[in-house]
């Protein structure tokens, strides 16, 4: 679907406001009466050639020391929580020779054969907190999860950017 000058010069400044993909997909349903999926948007921001602003960091990354913070008690690491998946029986992620996710970080795996039908790419997902995933994208460009390891489970906003942002990047690198 193609904006008209007027409608694409105010999602440019709806982008630079800072507003996110989802306040856009909603900004053009309300008031343009346009409605279009989430990865419509993202195209559309990338042919706009349009740069999202990245939230403002919680944790000052200069200063290592803060970074190193001890976990709760009781609470799972990425690591721990991967090493418990794959004791109770589930499948094990395709490793790469990258490290395991840490705090903030999601890992985007695309499998290298699809055989889930009406999907056109699948792979496997690990949240910041551990929590793993199957994804699909559908033939309509939809993503979506086949299964998540933890019954219930949404990933925080942040883990949801960051996802999307990897699973983009993910799809470009193998000419999807």
């Amino acid at each position: 679907m193609s904006l008209t000058s007027e409608q694409s010069a105010t999602v440019a400044t709806w982008i630079s406001a800072g507003d996110n993909l989802s306040a856009v997909q909603k900004k053009l349903r309300e008031q343009f009466q346009i409605s279009m999926t989430y990865m419509d948007v993202r195209f559309l921001v990338d042919d706009l050639n349009l740069t999202l602003k990245d939230p403002a960091p919680k944790a000052d990354a200069s200063d290592v020391t803060k970074a190193k913070t001890a976990a709760p008690a009781g609470a799972k690491t990425p690591a721990a929580g991967a090493a418990a998946e794959t004791a109770a029986g589930e499948d094990e992620l395709p490793e790469d020779d990258a490290l395991p996710p840490g705090p903030g970080s999601v890992s985007v795996d695309v499998d290298g054969v699809t055989l889930i039908p009406g999907a056109i790419c699948s792979g496997s997902v690990i949240f910041s907190d551990g929590v793993t995933g199957k994804w699909i994208v559908d033939q309509s460009g939809r993503p979506g999860f086949t299964s998540i390891s933890q019954p219930g489970y949404r990933p925080t906003p942040e883990d949801a950017q960051v996802f999307m942002r990897e699973l983009d990047a993910a799809l470009q690198k193998k000419g999807l």
